[in-house]
């Protein structure tokens, strides 16, 4: 009860699986909040820093990786990742073969969450990529020098 002797509804949690519902009365939103915002660590590993830390290493929670790295074959991607990031073959990635067809077998046992794109689209892809290489090839090249 309150100072005037009304009884105060309190806040509850309700716990449902993963999820947690709270249920907060009108007077629980009236308080302005004490929560203190703690400043990003620009050297913590897990914000989002891009694909490549500033140390070099893979970024494994970087968003631009789709999830690759947690799913079911998380860790040939991995695996196949890294090799080809740290590869020092003059052809870089040309030692990570065994790697990459290790993640491909894995990928096609979950046809759902690693969709293969259709052969029309792959064609369709092909020449739309060989027709631009033509086209840069063909545009004209500044010359340098020239005055």
């Amino acid at each position: 009860m309150d100072r005037m002797g009304r009884a105060r509804a309190l806040c509850f949690c309700i716990v449902q699986g993963k999820d947690r519902i709270i249920f907060a009365t009108k007077e629980d939103h009236e308080t302005p909040s004490s929560a203190e915002l703690v400043a990003d660590d620009p050297d913590d590993p897990y914000e989002e820093q891009g694909l490549i830390l500033p140390n070099g290493d893979i970024n494994w929670n970087c968003p631009c990786l789709g999830g690759m790295a947690s799913g079911p074959c998380g860790e040939q991607f991995k695996s196949a990742f890294s090799c080809f990031h740290y590869s020092t073959e003059e052809i870089k990635g040309s030692d990570c073969v065994d790697q990459f067809r290790a993640m491909q077998e894995c990928m096609q046992k979950y046809p759902d969450l690693y969709p293969q794109e259709d052969e029309t689209e792959e064609k369709e892809k092909s020449s739309k990529d060989l027709e631009a290489a033509s086209m840069e090839a063909a545009a004209p090249k500044e010359e340098k020098g020239s005055s």
